[in-house]
């Protein structure tokens, strides 16, 4: 499989494209993410934010490699969680969903840099999450751990001490869903190479 870009500074997202075998440079995209408004149709605005990430590094890059985007968010009800901004907001994330169930959303974005060419699609994640005391809350904002993370926890971290099950991924809710990833750049790389034949 050829090598792609990467457009996350994720080290969550650069350690799971390594487990799959998939060769890869990162590129930090240049978006500004509360431009973003997820409202009634999160799964919509997730790819349109991924694919937004995708076009933002390769302009940075210059490359004609494959871009991959990615956007990871939690949803409890009607609210959406995304990074915390700060521990005091860390802890008003996690009161909230801890004792409960919440959704893990992953929208992707591929983009051929060749041709603009692009698809996109998105996983669900349920994270079922047990009851727990406002000091355990505390005590695990305080390792900083949640700062830079979805809903402010992280599964393969000291997070998964909230975590009582899940159905789906488990690796979308630390970022990416592997599987759909790399069916997805196989998918698309064929198709990008057939539709090139088809217009020469």
């Amino acid at each position: 499989m050829k090598p792609i870009i990467l457009a996350s500074s994720s080290p969550r997202r650069a350690e799971l494209l390594r487990k799959i075998g998939i060769s890869f440079d990162v590129v930090e995209p240049n978006i500004d993410e509360s431009l973003f408004t997820f409202g009634e149709n999160p799964t919509i605005v997730s790819e349109q934010l991924a694919l937004s990430k995708a076009r933002s590094a390769a302009i940075k890059s210059g490359s004609t490699k494959m871009v991959l985007g990615a956007d990871t968010i939690v949803i409890l009800g009607r609210e959406v969680f995304g990074k915390p901004q700060n521990p005091k907001d860390a802890y008003s994330m996690l009161h909230k969903l801890i004792g409960q169930s919440h959704m893990v959303l992953t929208g992707f974005a591929l983009l051929d840099t060749k041709t603009k060419r692009f698809m996109t699609g998105y996983e669900w994640t349920k994270v079922f999450m047990r009851d727990c005391s406002d000091k355990e809350i505390k005590e695990y904002v305080q390792t900083g751990e949640s700062l830079d993370k979805a809903g402010a926890y992280s599964i393969q971290g000291l997070g998964a001490r909230f975590i009582t099950r899940i159905e789906g991924c488990f690796y979308n809710v630390m970022g990416l869903p592997v599987t759909r990833i790399l069916i997805a750049i196989k998918d698309f790389d064929v198709l990008v190479k057939t539709q090139n034949q088809k217009d020469m």
